[in-house]
């Protein structure tokens, strides 16, 4: 008996060391941000800390940036396909397009995306995407921002819309401010560049014919606009482009959304949601901000409301 005793205990002993310890998941995620700007900055940022805040050390980034480049977009977004990453992060419309093209299976959560339907080009539009993506968008009150044009500068007849033709989020812009800044009274006329070179020619043309500019939420202006290339007010669509060309804005955070993006991600990584029925998510938080210097070189009066732009 005790010979038999002793042989299960041996036999115990040998199946439990055979046994592995269950490694704790480590997922993978791959960053794809468009260009290097203070907007997208911060909400890459935002994402990854809120991944962080989640899972800790159980999570590992894999950051590429585009240079602005829509090609390299396509060959960072094959790459992460290749690895097999376990989700995409795309920040800007030009970087989802990329990933939705490398891949209808690996999860993508977006942010700084204007218009979901008008980036993925869907029809009856719902809220959803039905495909492997989800995210949140970084649509301005574009209502609310044409209203300032007459607030800071009441005698304003003209607004010169200066955007790139290049990027469909700031078309979209430009047609939907079209409409709030005709239903004010004001005339329009747009003033696009197809990239960074064309910028400071545009730029001229615009300050020469209207009374105001209006600059939206756009990344090659971000990265490449600058004060010295206007002589006349600007309306921005965020605040970093405020900062750098405009008057005053009322803007979203850009860190927010991003975060937000980065919560969206881990139900999608550890609850198994699903990208193609979680809606597309727009801000509410939104602040009125001026810039100073620029408020200043104009004589712009800043009504008691606004936050002044560091």
């Amino acid at each position: 008996m005790k010979k038999v005793l002793f042989i299960l205990l041996a036999l115990f002993l040998l199946v439990g060391c055979g046994e592995e310890k269950p490694k704790e998941e480590v997922f993978h995620v791959g960053v794809l941000q468009l260009v290097q700007h203070e907007a997208l900055d911060n909400a890459t940022k935002g994402f990854k800390d809120a991944l962080v805040d989640k899972l800790g050390d159980k999570v590992v980034f894999d950051d590429q940036n585009a240079a602005g480049e829509p090609a390299n977009c396509a060959t960072i977004a094959n790459q992460f396909v290749a690895e097999d990453v376990d989700l995409i992060f795309a920040n800007a419309t030009p970087a989802l397009q990329a990933c939705v093209n490398a891949t209808a299976d690996i999860p993508i959560v977006a942010t700084s995306v204007t218009a979901f339907k008008v980036a993925l080009d869907i029809d009856n539009w719902t809220g959803t995407t039905g495909i492997n993506v989800t995210g949140t968008s970084d649509l301005a009150p574009l209502d609310q921002q044409a209203a300032q044009v007459l607030e800071l500068v009441p005698d304003a007849k003209k607004v010169s819309i200066f955007f790139c033709s290049a990027e469909a989020n700031s078309v979209f812009q430009a047609d939907e401010i079209e409409k709030h800044l005709a239903a004010l009274g004001l005339e329009t006329k747009r003033f696009s560049f197809a990239d960074s070179n064309d910028i400071a020619q545009v730029a001229l043309n615009a300050s020469e014919w209207g009374d105001v500019i209006y600059v939206p939420t756009d990344n090659t202006a971000a990265s490449y606009a600058s004060a010295d290339q206007f002589s006349k007010p600007g309306i921005a669509g965020e605040a970093g482009i405020c900062k750098k060309v405009g008057v005053a804005t009322i803007s979203i955070t850009y860190y927010d959304i991003g975060y937000r993006a980065g919560e969206m991600a881990y139900e999608i990584l550890v609850n198994g949601a699903d990208p193609a029925t979680m809606k597309c998510e727009e801000v509410t938080n939104t602040t009125k901000m001026f810039n100073p210097e620029l408020c200043e070189r104009y004589n712009i009066e800043v009504p008691a409301d606004y936050v002044a732009i560091d």
